[in-house]
């Protein structure tokens, strides 16, 4: 009796460990599973799920995991060793050692690239945060490219307005092989008579004045009068325009402080 709620309170443990929506889970290739059944241990072990999507289990041999969810898989187990005449009612459970198959990628500008597991459902801002967040160099834009119906999909996300605004529809949630790649924030560069010219991360709706802050304001020989924009035309063409201090300023400009005159 007393193993009987051993083997409960370990399973109860389990499922408080996994994630809510473990249960949507599907066993893939590459996963590694742990297998007990209660009162017969030496039917335990680890197993990892083959490219072919199979285990192979002691007396009953290969069987077919792969689609299956872990419930789905225990009753599939539990049903071949009781068919086969080696147990009555026997208790099969799974869990997942590691996860390699239902797997999102996070690229870009996050402090931690890589592969990260949608145990069940996951949504966009859950996978970020797994991935350590965002860097100071990231811009408000994700790219999510989604494959559905052996179709890519590719959105373009701005998570500064879904979080700003509350909007959560926008907050997807991710399924396997989902890529997620951070954009760069667009830059801007400012030289001539500034404090320290160089190459600066573009707010939304910077204005040329607020440009010159960043750049540490003038230098002592730097006049704000006639500051200079030089700007790409949609077709390519560089221009060069007189600035105003409540002008936006766009990626990629280039803004010159002129030297005063007097």
């Amino acid at each position: 009796m007393k193993s009987y709620f051993k083997w409960i309170l370990a399973l109860l443990i389990s499922l408080i460990v996994s994630s809510a929506g473990a249960a949507d889970i599907e066993l893939g290739s590459g996963d590694t599973l742990r297998i007990s059944v209660y009162g017969h241990p030496d039917l335990s072990l680890e197993t990892r799920v083959s490219e072919s999507g199979n285990i192979s289990y002691p007396l009953i041999g290969e069987v077919k995991v792969s689609g299956l969810s872990p419930a789905a898989a225990e009753k599939k187990i539990s049903g071949m060793l009781e068919r086969g005449g080696y147990l009555r009612n026997p208790q099969v459970n799974i869990a997942i050692a590691q996860n390699q198959s239902q797997q999102v990628s996070v690229l870009g500008q996050v402090a931690r690239p890589g592969r990260y597991p949608v145990d069940g459902r996951r949504s966009l801002t859950e996978i970020l945060a797994l991935a350590g967040g965002t860097t100071p160099d990231a811009g408000d834009t994700i790219t999510l490219v989604r494959t559905r119906n052996g179709k890519a999909i590719k959105e373009n996300l701005d998570i500064q307005d879904m979080v700003k605004n509350g909007d959560m529809q926008k907050n997807l949630q991710l399924k396997t092989n989902d890529v997620i790649f951070v954009e760069r924030a667009p830059r801007f560069y400012i030289y001539g008579e500034v404090q320290h010219p160089g190459t600066y991360k573009l707010e939304r709706n910077m204005t040329v004045i607020q440009a010159l802050s960043v750049g540490g304001g003038l230098s002592p020989r730097g006049t704000d009068r006639g500051v200079r924009l030089k700007r790409r035309d949609a077709d390519g063409t560089l221009r060069e325009i007189t600035a105003r201090h409540e002008d936006i300023v766009q990626m990629d400009d280039v803004v010159y402080v002129r030297e005063s005159l007097f």
